[in-house]
């Protein structure tokens, strides 16, 4: 009697990770970057990639395909990876270039976005090393919703409204942010955000980990 367990089927695998695939506009020099942090990390806690998808709730192929730098996953993916690795979101984006002072030009930006591109992350900080503070500029297009999952516990969100209306659901609560409105709120739970307005709604996120934790 075949006692293996049922294999996903091949169209129902490539529409997840066409779903786990981020956006065109994501930046393709991040590709590499990532590829190469994943699987410094995994191997470091010797983890399978089969094991580290049952982990994320990432596919398998997509994980792979990270590795070999042949796709850019969504920002989402990004952060399930890291909290099912037990590191900062940035230490995915981490290069080994150490300065004093570092300018990050606004052409030279690394981006990350969501499946759709609706909702895009640019790092305000240089993605040298994990640290327990990460800077973001968030921008979310007209209708945008983005679901976020739940990060390390006792991380925290503290946001700033630059332009726009965003709406901001946490557990059941939800917070209505105008223009230069400031929350700051536990994000260990899911969270959702959500463009109010008919145009770009930017906004400013300051993101601190309970603890440093390891890269």
């Amino acid at each position: 009697m075949d006692t293996q367990e049922p294999v996903e089927r091949v169209e129902d695998l490539e529409e997840r990770v066409a779903r786990e695939t981020a956006s065109d506009a994501a930046s393709p020099d991040l590709v590499p970057i990532l590829g190469a942090n994943l699987r410094r990390l995994r191997v470091r806690r010797g983890l399978s990639l089969e094991r580290l998808s049952k982990l994320s709730g990432v596919s398998r192929a997509m994980l792979s395909q990270v590795e070999l730098a042949y796709s850019a996953p969504t920002i989402n993916v990004i952060w399930r990876i890291a909290s099912a690795l037990g590191v900062p979101f940035g230490a995915l984006l981490a290069t080994t270039d150490l300065q004093t002072t570092q300018v990050m030009r606004r052409n030279q930006a690394k981006t990350l976005t969501s499946h759709d591109g609706g909702f895009s992350s640019r790092a305000l900080f240089p993605p040298d090393m994990p640290r327990r503070t990460e800077f973001y500029e968030l921008r979310l297009k007209s209708g945008a919703v983005e679901h976020a999952t739940a990060h390390a516990p006792g991380t925290t969100e503290n946001l700033v409204v630059n332009a726009g209306r965003l709406a901001i659901c946490v557990g059941d609560d939800t917070t209505e942010l105008d223009t230069g409105d400031a929350i700051q709120f536990t994000a260990d739970v899911p969270h959702t955000y959500r463009n109010l307005e008919l145009r770009d709604t930017v906004v400013y996120l300051v993101m601190t980990y309970a603890e440093e934790l390891g890269a």
